[in-house]
């Protein structure tokens, strides 16, 4: 009988990824493509031996107690999403931004961080600046294509700002401090933040025509809304859930169980919380997380078995023979793989596949892990925007108004992706942006 072993560590690699990529083409999700591949190889190379120690990474990826921060903050965004919260805060962003040109879409993008820091998850941010923001400035005559990207951009700044469900996913695959990672994104998210503000105000200030003043163009004579009432629900949920973390109150499981009482008894305390409501947002987070715990128990098998093939070993002398063995070489040969594999697989995919391989490999060449899983996290920023399968640009045109193709809006992220690559770059060349706290 033929034995996969004895093609040796190099043809199994080649074959494992040919047969990853056909079976992806056939459409079938990477969830199910990882976990037959690694069934397949598990028997294949070593025989039914192996499946026990394979369900054994699978158990112990699915059982960690910080995994329940998952749900957790799915079911805040969930909830958030459901709720008038975030059509209020806009609402009150928009008449404090309305005499500054360009300042809608500065507005949407403050609006964007807040909302970040309430969930961790982009899409549902991404549909409700969507539905919100996008009609609002087009209304006004903002250019399209900066309105569709201010949009878009902004809706993804969950994966970096905490409390980032991308930051949650690394810190258990590399078993490092998620509240170390929490702080070490956060400046480097807020820099990302500040250039995209940056980017929008030079550009309107270059061409006026570009963003009309809203007393020019359309005088808003609603009422002003409450500024109290939209603005004190967010904040406190910000304060509770980050200012626990970051003070060392409560572990981020803790916080991110505080986020849902918090963000639930704000819908109740708005008379929005109902039975309808809850169901939405329980089967929204119940379809999320399922998402995420397939491809996990997937990918962790897959990345199982091929530790036990010795190919953990073989992608690090592959990497450090085509660096050098260069540090800085090295980093950015990772990330042009990141790069690649954001562009086509699911962050989560790409997170549990290549973590494991690349961590040790940082940790060895003297890196803080810490800083790398911030490296990781403003690459998957840059994946999710990334053509032809960016989820933000979907996600926005779910709800973009007629007319807006998915190639325009990809050809109005383009000046984005560009900033995400500089803000990438400050973090690679000035590592102390994400590691400022110690």
């Amino acid at each position: 009988m033929f034995e996969l072993s004895s093609i040796g560590i190099g043809y199994g690699s080649l074959l494992m990824l040919s047969l990853m990529i056909l079976l992806l083409l056939t459409g079938m999700q990477l969830a199910f493509v990882t976990g037959f591949v690694a069934l397949i190889f598990a028997l294949g190379w070593f025989g039914p031996p192996a499946l026990g120690i394979v369900t054994s990474r699978m158990y112990s990826f699915i059982g960690s107690y910080v995994f329940l921060a998952v749900p957790m903050f799915v079911l805040m965004a969930a909830l958030l999403d459901h709720s008038g919260i975030a059509r209020d805060l806009f609402d009150a962003m928009n008449r404090l931004g309305r005499k500054l040109r360009g300042g809608v879409a500065v507005q949407t993008l403050v609006v964007a961080m807040i909302l970040a820091s309430m969930s961790g998850v982009i899409g549902g941010e991404t549909v409700l600046l969507g539905i919100l923001a996008l009609p609002q400035m087009l209304r006004l005559g903002y250019d399209r294509n900066l309105a569709i990207g201010t949009t878009c951009a902004g809706g993804a700044l969950g994966t970096m700002l905490p409390p980032s469900i991308v930051l949650i996913i690394y810190g258990l695959t590399a078993n490092v401090s998620i509240g170390d990672l929490f702080k070490g994104a956060f400046l480097p998210a807020f820099i990302l933040a500040m250039l995209y503000i940056a980017y929008v105000l030079i550009r309107v200030w270059l061409n006026p025509s570009l963003a009309p003043l809203p007393d020019e163009q359309d005088a808003d004579d609603t009422p002003a809304p409450n500024f109290f009432k939209a603005l004190m629900f967010p904040i406190l949920s910000v304060i509770t859930v980050l200012g626990s973390i970051y003070s060392g109150i409560a572990s981020v499981t803790e916080a991110s169980a505080l986020g849902v009482v918090g963000i639930a008894l704000s819908t109740l305390i708005r008379g929005e919380l109902n039975l309808d409501m809850l169901r939405k947002a329980t089967m929204t987070t119940l379809r999320t997380c399922g998402m995420i715990i397939w491809i996990g128990i997937g990918a962790t098998a897959l990345v199982g078995v091929y530790n036990l093939m010795g190919g953990i070993e073989f992608v690090r002398d592959t990497i450090f023979a085509v660096s050098g063995g260069h540090g800085l070489a090295t980093i950015l040969f990772m990330m042009a793989i990141l790069l690649v594999l954001g562009m086509f697989l699911d962050w989560v995919g790409v997170a549990l596949l290549t973590m494991p391989i690349f961590v040790p490999i940082i940790i060895e060449l003297g890196y803080s892990p810490i800083w790398f899983g911030v490296v990781f996290c403003m690459n998957m920023q840059v994946s999710f925007l990334s053509p032809p399968f960016g989820p933000a640009a979907f996600y926005l045109k779910s709800v973009a108004p007629k007319g807006i193709t998915l190639g325009q809006i990809f050809t109005s992220l383009l000046p984005f992706i560009g900033l995400q690559l500089i803000a990438l770059a400050l973090l690679i060349a000035f590592p102390q942006l994400a590691l400022w706290w110690e």
